[in-house]
């Protein structure tokens, strides 16, 4: 079937604040644990407007939640999928497990919330596999089919921001495939309206800056960089950086010097004690390793994103141009060489050539990332937002 332009409403609740695509959180209420219909806290925070993107995803990022089952639409938006006795059920795309409990006649239901502002709902499971908060992949198993009246099935729907949607909106029923389509969704009051939007330029505008707000970013290794559109600005959360991915740069070590301030510093000044051992920060390539005017000696690293590290009056050196290092890699020896009056390390980021306040990436009291989303923009411009539910990594 064609898809022309379609508008449908789904009822919505109201909503609390954070921010839009907020990267989804794996710590839910006790109310989003027992609901089905339920809010997605925040979502039209920002803008009452969001666009999904369906056509930059490859198939590795949507599965049917039963692959060889036959698709029957019900009342409701409901989708039954009927199938053989035990079969897996799977997750349609990436996101983190909402609820997973029995609710009434429904059986046991799973509802999985999206980094697209979407969520999926699989009933009548015979069993569920997984448990409220588990990050999933697209095509995991989530759940064991059930049976009744000697029927196996799963009621499949779709939801956004608590109400359900007409899941031939988002799929072909028939031949179990994706929509290669934008939805734009808008929220009006207690209702969203969701459009079909079938501009094929809108679609390839939008899909390089949304595969990156698909995809979780877990290091700042160049070489995992995801393309972005050079236009658009993207968000980083930097609670998703893996525990291998990043180091403070000094150990053990006490702020003397902050970013900015009367004198303008350029960086942070960190201090232990003289030939101390200073680390990576995150996975990257050096581009500077060297003696650099009033830095003295000086090692600076290129990493994803537009984002640098520079580490100045090192009293040795320990790595070279080119070479690629890991976070927690030691690339130098704490000095005083260059203007310094003191054994310290001074430590710099820049984005896209601008530097940045470290205290931004790094949490100086807990040598620890922030738990922040930071949004990158085009013009070297670099705001961030604490995360509403972080925790510690």
């Amino acid at each position: 079937m064609k898809m022309k332009m379609r508008q449908v409403f789904v009822a919505a609740a109201v909503i609390v604040t954070t921010s839009a695509f907020a990267p989804v959180k794996d710590n839910f209420s006790t109310a989003e644990q027992q609901q089905i219909s339920i809010a997605t806290t925040g979502l039209f925070d920002r803008s009452n407007t969001i666009d999904i993107n369906f056509a930059v995803l490859s198939e590795r990022e949507y599965s049917f939640p039963l692959p060889v089952g036959k698709a029957k639409l019900l009342p409701n938006h409901i989708v039954e999928i009927t199938t053989s006795k035990g079969d897996a059920v799977r997750a349609m795309f990436d996101g983190v497990v909402r609820l997973s409990c029995k609710v009434g006649n429904m059986g046991n239901v799973i509802v999985i919330r999206h980094d697209n502002g979407l969520e999926t709902v699989y009933a009548n499971n015979a069993q569920n596999l997984v448990e409220v908060g588990k990050h999933v992949k697209s095509g995991n198993t989530i759940a064991i089919v059930g049976e009744k009246n000697g029927k196996a099935y799963c009621d499949f729907s779709i939801m956004i921001n608590g109400g359900k949607i007409n899941p031939e909106t988002v799929l072909d029923l028939n031949s179990h495939r994706l929509r290669k389509q934008v939805l734009t969704c808008k929220k009006l009051g207690r209702h969203v309206r969701v459009s079909v939007v079938s501009d094929e330029k809108k679609s390839k505008a939008m899909a390089a800056v949304v595969s990156v707000k698909r995809r979780t970013i877990t290091s700042l290794d160049p070489s995992d960089e995801v393309a972005s559109d050079n236009d658009a600005a993207f968000k980083l959360n930097l609670s998703n950086i893996e525990r291998s991915h990043w180091a403070y740069p000094l150990a053990g070590s006490h702020v003397i010097s902050p970013y900015g301030g009367r004198r303008n510093h350029s960086g942070v000044d960190v201090k232990t004690c003289a030939g101390d051992k200073i680390l990576a920060a995150f996975d990257g390539v050096v581009t500077r390793s060297g003696w650099y005017f009033g830095y003295g000696k000086c090692v600076v690293i290129k990493h994803a994103y537009g984002f640098e590290t520079l580490y100045g009056h090192q009293s040795k050196n320990l790595v070279s141009v080119g070479q690629k290092v890991k976070a927690g890699d030691v690339i130098g020896l704490t000095g005083r060489t260059g203007r310094a009056t003191t054994e310290h390390l001074h430590f710099e980021v820049l984005y896209k050539g601008h530097r940045v306040n470290p205290a931004m990436i790094f949490d100086h009291a807990n040598k620890s990332l922030q738990q922040s989303t930071l949004t990158l923009n085009v013009n070297g411009k670099l705001s961030s937002q604490r995360n509403l539910y972080a925790q510690g990594k």
